[in-house]
């Protein structure tokens, strides 16, 4: 049984920072395609940033536009676990992210598994 567990998320002001984590099991985590989404209520859910699948030519990595210089992610793969480290944080940025997978080398808009999402609540 796969399961996806987020933690991190949080109330913090305007600027600040916060880093999201989200650990994996049941399955081969190397193997998939990993990547954080956030949901604002009203609003369709956004792709905010994307680690290929491990392989010999290191990790492929995207980010929404709104979110590069800002937002880093990674993975550790002896951890079972992918991080959205998020600097800058503006007040748009509030919302609940959810940390998603894949079996494939890139993660689409339709991933395999999903996390229970946590809230991250920026004030301004």
């Amino acid at each position: 049984q796969v399961q996806l567990v987020e933690s991190g998320g949080g109330l913090v002001q305007a600027g600040g920072s916060l880093r999201l984590s989200c650990a994996a099991s049941g399955l081969t985590f190397s193997g998939y395609a990993m990547g954080w989404f956030r949901q604002t209520p009203g609003k369709e859910r956004e792709l905010v940033a994307t680690i290929s699948q491990s392989g010999r030519s290191g990790d492929m990595i995207s980010y929404t536009e709104s979110v590069k210089g800002r937002f880093t992610i990674s993975r550790d793969n002896a951890k079972n676990t992918v991080y959205l480290q998020m600097n800058s944080l503006k007040s748009e940025d509030t919302a609940v992210y959810f940390c998603a997978a894949q079996a494939r080398v890139l993660l689409s808009t339709s991933p395999d598994y999903w996390g229970q999402g946590t809230q991250v609540t920026v004030s301004s």
